[in-house]
């Protein structure tokens, strides 16, 4: 059972940390007046038109997207639970 949480344990550290590089990585494309600017967790970091910044804008995708991600993690803890993985 101990090594089940310490493996439990790594894996979330492991988890962590790919975050964290993920947050560093980012893409930006232009288009019609339009720029964009995405980091590699996929959050939206700057929207711009015609050279504005559009925070509301980006703020509402983003609270979008954490709430589908919310919703998408407790449906895949009732499959993993249903699977009989520890720690779901």
């Amino acid at each position: 059972m101990f090594d089940k949480l310490k493996d439990l344990n790594k894996l979330r550290k492991a988890q962590s940390e790919i975050k964290k590089e993920l947050e560093q990585i980012f893409v930006t494309k232009e288009k019609s007046g339009i720029k964009v600017v995405v980091r590699g967790d996929k959050r939206i970091e700057r929207i711009e038109f015609d050279g504005k910044d559009q925070k509301d804008l980006k703020d509402v995708i983003n609270d979008a997207n954490k709430e589908i991600d919310k919703k998408v993690q407790k449906q895949m803890k009732n499959h993993m639970g249903d699977l009989g993985l520890p720690g779901f």
